[in-house]
């Protein structure tokens, strides 16, 4: 460890340093800590402006020459608790804090450098401080192991581009740094120009390992471990059974009023962490900068507990797992205090980082020769780099989620460097069936030719044999797999598409017809099931079993690609999770089981289907079951990826345990999964395409509650396409469940006004008619006020009855007080919200003429006339999603541009060649589909939309094109491993 205490060789006029902080966390101001140590050392003046309180500062360092400033000109990462981040919550306080007040900062800024006199902005990675630097004229220097630009990208993935103009503005103000001292373990900062690689920054010692425990009346023998989260407080009740049996836990951060059991220890807030943590034999913590940088340099192992969306976690944890210092505590065991396993593993492991620790004294002293106008020796690679981190960012921004993504093997440090590694690998390409077939005996079923299939069977074959033991860098989704299954017996797989949905839309949930086509992009889901003393397990479920009741049915899950957005890509739980006493557990503890872990809430969309099938079939699971998981359905954009997994993965367990479930009622137990476990009140029309669709037609289904009526052969001369717009859509979201809400109270207003005239019809009052169309007129407004999916209304009844009446909006106070319940299972009204009623009952009433309409002009005669009438009534859906507020920015312009291709004038062509284009699925960004001629000139002028709608927004859209077998047409495989 580097103690030195200054810059040597320093300038011998004294420099002023404007030293800008980041409010996120206290990482980041004990690494500037030490380098401001330095600097006021070497005799210069430092001020540090920052929203961190001055304390952190002046308890470690006190001096004339350091000057601490209170302002906030960022605000990092908002987050719900010490392991979660809201990336809309962020993105929307940024907005407030950096960019509505972006004016005022720069001119307050530029003024407060040049009333200091300041030789040199140092920025710790505040944006906004680079360009107030270069309009005062004064250099500026960042220093970081990540920048917000590509912390923030991640979030616009989970929360919308609507707010993409932040990262554009925050990468150009970044562009205004002179240059940036990269710390180890960095993520990809492609925004700056150059770059300077430094060692670790970290805080000496101040005690020995003896004196510290002496201080605490600590034994030498006793085991110690530090419980380190940060500042944020969190409310955990600690408990003295979740130590081993001797150990000791020293708290930091701990709140006054926080009891701790006798084995924990709260440690004092101006405590020195550096000594404490040299003074225990392992830490439980967050994975930070300042955790993880000082763990390395004290070589103490680290369990550490995952967090959401802090995208800088995956490189720092590359960069402790490849000194051997850190395992992973899966949220769900560190909340239920289930760390005796983990804590007793990291005893074994053997940290092996001998790097050097000066970082703090090498970034001063670069900085000093940067204030005097020396040129700093920058990396000689830095035009490669820059490039490599542009691409890396740009695979990250434009993945399919759960797909390999093809990042070039290049993209890999030399063997003296420790930062930002491959996320996942090349998965080989598939040319022939029999190239997939070597290596397994298909038991069952065909591959029907398909491709994906064909991949997927190769990737399987990948787990096997020492395939994994010579690849260096190997993701750890793949490294669980491949000790997930027991290749003797036999596999079970099943694959079930996307969809693009053509027609139909989010009236399915109100009996509507709808037209639903499923797409190539498939999830294939691999199910084993073996006797719970056969099961393989991982060895934290080993622990697990071996600490609490012996052997029981486990469930294993591996999803491939989650690690590409910091999810935790295994999930396993004990069956008997699943049970209270003898009977299944409600749906609302399962809900609660699968929120505990944001983390791992995905696996609410695999492991629900087995309590679906407890629950509804009465399925007693008795041995255990290991599931891989593989979609190349997106996320987010309107395709129906959670269905897609849903229906893969029911099929895949229902083969494996031999149960006979038809594909229409697969669908209906798969939507159970995602209403009553996932918690998203979805309709059924996403489950019945991808179990009951068949490839290159329309799946006609009239959802009452799930009734296919035919297959539609699409005509060979119409095609459609699905364009993403890169905004997210999430069926959970506030949108869409507000629109059904407004959806069933429109129903109930309309049953109650035909209540009301059946009775007013009775009456002598009533205006004189024939007695006959009396008793018709009556019947009709009975079945009305029976009426049990919206969808039965005609609009012209809609329209000669009812429109008149129902309101714009009203909020749930009022509805609830006139009417009571709006009779929805799964959607719950706020009362202090205002809901819109008059849009979202009007659309599906006329969206079931709609569909009905379009079905019938697909046998026309191939016209002109018959595109341009199909293209307006997707058009008429697509403004009808628009007033009931489900539309976006991003497939509003994706529409139009499908209207000036449609509309434009060529001397080349006699007519267009696009016709029509609307909002799929569940709205508010996601997809559109878009209908056309089956031509060249159509695939050419969708990869002209693609390119324009880039050009306005900055994201390439996916192109959704060309159809595949449901699951119920493509059936299962059964497969084992060749024996050799």
């Amino acid at each position: 460890m580097s103690t030195a205490g200054g810059a040597d060789d320093g300038p011998e006029r004294r420099l002023v340093f404007a030293f800008y902080l980041t409010g996120h966390g206290f990482g980041h101001a004990t690494r500037a800590i030490e380098v401001v140590r330095h600097l006021i050392a070497a005799g210069h003046e430092v001020h540090v402006s920052t929203a961190v309180p001055e304390f952190v500062f002046t308890a470690e360092l006190r001096s004339p020459g350091l000057h601490v400033r209170k302002v906030l000109l960022d605000c990092g990462a908002v987050q719900s608790d010490p392991l979660t981040v809201d990336p809309l919550a962020t993105l929307e306080k940024y907005h407030q804090t950096a960019v509505v007040p972006r004016e005022s900062i720069l001119r307050t800024e530029a003024e407060w450098l040049r009333s200091v006199k300041a030789d040199l902005v140092v920025s710790d990675v505040v944006p906004v401080v680079c360009r107030a630097a270069a309009d005062a004229g004064i250099r500026s220097v960042c220093i970081g192991n990540f920048s917000w630009d590509s912390i923030y990208a991640e979030y616009i993935m989970a929360a919308g581009s609507h707010h993409r103009s932040i990262v554009w503005q925050i990468a150009e103000d970044y562009s205004n740094c002179e240059t940036l001292l990269r710390l180890p373990g960095y993520c990809p900062m492609p925004a700056f120009r150059d770059v300077t690689d430094v060692p670790l920054v970290v805080r000496g010692l101040r005690k020995s390992r003896s004196e510290v425990r002496k201080d605490l009346g600590i034994a030498e023998s006793t085991k110690v471990v530090i419980f380190n989260f940060g500042g944020q407080p969190a409310g955990w009740k600690l408990k003295q059974e979740w130590l081993p049996d001797g150990w000791i836990c020293l708290v930091c951060g701990a709140s006054d009023s926080q009891e701790v059991p006798p084995n924990f220890i709260k440690l004092e807030k101006d405590t020195y962490t550096p000594d404490v943590m040299a003074a225990s034999d392992c830490m439980l913590g967050k994975i930070g900068y300042g955790t993880a940088s000082e763990a390395l340099a004290y070589k103490l192992p680290f369990v550490f507990v995952r967090r959401d969306y802090f995208n800088e976690e995956p490189f720092l944890r590359n960069l402790l797992e490849h000194h051997q210092s850190s395992i992973e505590m899966i949220r769900r065991d560190f909340l239920a205090g289930h760390w005796k396993p983990y804590l007793l593993r990291a005893l074994t492991l053997q940290p092996s980082y001998d790097g050097p620790t000066n970082g703090g004294q090498v970034a001063a002293r670069i900085l000093q020769d940067i204030a005097v106008g020396k040129k700093c020796a920058s990396d000689k690679f830095n035009g490669a780099r820059r490039l490599q981190d542009a691409i890396v960012l740009g695979y990250q921004l434009q993945r399919t989620p759960g797909k390999d993504v093809g990042i070039p093997d290049w993209y890999s440090l030399n063997g003296t460097e420790i930062g930002a590694h491959p996320i996942i690998e090349n998965t080989e390409k598939i040319k022939t069936a029999e190239s997939c077939c070597e290596d397994f005996e298909i038991l069952h079923g065909d591959l029907q030719g398909l491709t994906d299939t064909m991949a997927f069977l190769k990737s399987l074959s990948g787990l096997t044999g020492n395939e994994l033991k010579d690849s260096e860098v190997q993701s750890r989704e793949r490294t669980a797999a491949s000790v997930l299954f027991d290749w003797e017996r036999e596999i079970y797989v099943a694959r079930a598409p996307g969809r693009l949905d053509v027609m139909g839309g989010i009236a399915d949930y109100s009996g509507s017809l709808v037209l639903q086509m499923p797409l190539r992009e498939a999830c294939h889901v691999a199910v084993q099931r073996n006797h719970p003393s056969k099961q393989k397990l991982w060895k934290h479920v080993q622990a697990r079993q071996l600490e609490n009741t012996g052997v029981v049915p486990v469930v294993q899950i591996v999803s491939f690609g989650s690690e590409l957005s910091n999810r935790a890509p295994t999930f396993d739980m004990d069956l008997s999770d699943f049970m209270d006493g003898d009977k299944p557990i409600s749906y609302e503890k399962a809900r609660e089981f699968f929120c505990q872990d944001p983390s791992q809430k995905w696996a609410a969309y695999v492991s629900g289907t087995i309590l679906i099938l407890m629950t509804e079939l009465g399925v007693q699971f008795t041995d255990s079951m290991s599931i891989l998981v593989s979609s190349a359905v997106p996320e987010g954009k309107g395709v129906s990826s959670s269905a897609s997994v849903e229906v893969a993965t029911m099929s895949a367990i229902s083969a494996a345990y031999g149960l006979n479930i038809t594909p229409r009622d697969l669908a209906l137990l798969c939507q159970k999964v995602e209403n009553h476990v996932v918690g998203a009140p979805c309709g059924v029309m996403d489950q019945m395409a991808s179990a009951c669709g068949e490839a290159n037609k329309l799946l006609a289904m009239v959802c009452q509650p799930a009734e296919v009526k035919e297959l539609v052969m699409i005509p060979s001369h119409i095609r459609f396409w699905g364009l993403d717009s890169g905004i997210r859509h999430s069926v959970g979201g506030g949108d869409y469940g507000s629109v059904r809400v407004g959806t069933y109270m429109g129903r109930k207003m309309i049953k109650c006004a035909a209540s009301d005239l059946v009775s007013v019809s009775s009456t002598s009052d009533a205006p004189a008619q024939s007695d006959d169309y009396k008793e018709k007129g009556r019947d009709v407004l009975k079945s009305e006020a029976s009426m049990e999916y919206l969808c039965k209304l005609p609009p012209h009844r809609y329209e000669a009855a009812y429109s008149k009446d129902i309101p714009e909006t009203i909020t749930g106070g009022a509805f609830l007080e006139k009417y009571g319940d709006h009779d929805d299972m799964v959607t719950v009204i706020d009362p202090k919200r205002s809901y819109s009623v008059k849009a979202p009952t009007r659309h599906p009433i006329y969206e079931n003429f709609r569909v009905e309409t379009f079905k019938a002009l697909l046998t026309a005669a191939n016209t002109d006339e018959q595109l341009s009438a199909l293209g307006e009534l997707m058009y008429q859906c697509h403004y009808s999603y628009n007033a009931c507020g489900l539309g976006s920015d991003g497939t509003e312009r994706l529409g139009n541009l499908v209207q000036e291709m449609q509309h434009r004038k060529t001397p080349e062509n006699g007519g267009p060649n696009l016709y029509g284009a609307k909002i799929t699925g569940g709205g508010s960004g996601g997809s559109v589909c878009v209908i056309g001629k089956n031509c060249l000139q159509s695939a050419e002028e969708i990869a002209e939309i693609q390119q324009r709608y880039k050009a306005a927004t900055g994201y390439l859209p996916i192109v959704f094109d060309g159809s595949s077998p449901g699951a119920g047409k493509f059936g299962y495989l059964k497969i084992r491993r060749r024996r050799p």
